[in-house]
């Protein structure tokens, strides 16, 4: 399990009987380090990509709007939530490949979704930020072209659902548990099972 805050990381790998491992998905030097160890250890089957960050929320209704956006905002949020997701998987896609039955799950986003975010009444088409939609959007092509791009494994983004975490402040309205069924349920995704799709806990999602 990794974790950019070893300490925390380590007493929520010691609740799940897991083993921690410090990775920070914006440094080279973390990403290798957290490779070599896993390696070490024999390999790896699922990998979950759920590192992310939301600076544009402030509080459930103090969202940072187009109006407010910075190039450094955007540059912060994408260096986390893509360039992170890239740099995770160009470093542990040896060791997937060597698995049986590798998958991988992109932790995106509803607001990733184009059709939800265009569509007017819907909770993604009130959300005024631009960052961390814009990042998760781009999650869900990576899923996409990674797919396609190593047909063997499963690869697939998921939608948690607006869970109360740090992310947000805490201003979720699901638990964590509930946000959790999904990446979960998807990190079980059989060899012949769907790949470089978009699901939430209700099925698949729109793009």
């Amino acid at each position: 399990m990794g974790s950019r805050d070893a300490d925390r990381g380590g007493k929520a790998a010691a609740q799940l009987g897991a083993r921690a491992v410090q990775l920070d998905v914006t440094d080279d030097a973390s990403v290798q380090a957290a490779e070599a160890a896993i390696a070490t250890d024999g390999g790896l089957d699922v990998l979950i990509n759920n590192a992310g960050i939301q600076r544009e929320m402030r509080g459930a209704d103090d969202v940072l709007g187009a109006a407010e956006l910075t190039v450094e905002q955007m540059r912060e949020t994408f260096e986390t939530n893509v360039f992170g997701t890239v740099r995770v998987l160009r470093a542990f896609l040896p060791l997937l490949q060597r698995s049986a039955a590798p998958v991988v799950v992109n932790v995106s986003s509803g607001l990733a979704s184009l059709t939800r975010v265009s569509t007017p009444g819907s909770r993604a088409y009130a959300y005024p930020g631009v960052a961390y939609p814009a990042s998760k959007t781009v999650v869900n092509m990576i899923t996409v072209q990674y797919a396609k791009a190593f047909p063997a494994m499963r690869i697939n983004a998921v939608e948690p659902g607006f869970t109360s975490t740090d992310l947000n402040g805490n201003a979720g309205f699901q638990t964590v548990e509930q946000g959790a069924e999904i990446i979960v349920r998807m990190a079980q995704t059989d060899p012949d099972g769907p790949t470089g799709g978009y699901f939430s806990a209700e099925g698949a999602l729109p793009w």
